[in-house]
């Protein structure tokens, strides 16, 4: 009898780790989901997602010091990348775009996604994903 009130604890703590991971899971698929369709999408239109492709990525950042990190970051990974400032609810805001040739590899694309929002995000900003250069 005494132990059933563990017993009890370890299945409510199973339960609760159970949903922990299978939402994380379905966050990631998300993501991974949205890159990957694009992807399919691109290709359904005629583009070869093995050849090498300018792709641009973009971040909204809080200001000149968090772009300058992630700017000087990503020129050390090959990107070549441009900052703008514009205003958002009376502050001055960065948009980063960072540019990179390369092949449009679902898992590869992804992992850049969520590395780069946890970079963003880090630094107070947002990644707000990525688009193929057309006509380049």
């Amino acid at each position: 009898m005494r132990w059933l009130p563990l017993l009890i604890l370890v299945a409510i703590a199973l339960v609760g780790l159970r949903v922990y991971l299978t939402s994380r899971r379905r966050r990631a698929s998300r993501r991974e989901d949205w890159d990957a369709k694009l992807i399919r999408q691109l290709r359904d239109q005629g583009l070869d997602p093995f050849a090498a492709h300018e792709v641009d990525f973009f971040f909204d950042l809080p200001n000149h010091g968090a772009a300058r990190s992630v700017s000087e970051k990503l020129k050390t990974e090959g990107f070549a990348t441009d900052m703008q400032a514009h205003s958002e609810d009376d502050s001055e805001r960065i948009s980063l775009h960072a540019r990179k040739s390369m092949r449009l590899v679902a898992e590869e694309v992804t992992a850049l996604s969520e590395r780069f929002k946890a970079l963003a995000e880090g630094l107070g900003g947002h990644y707000d994903g990525w688009t193929v250069r057309r006509g380049a």
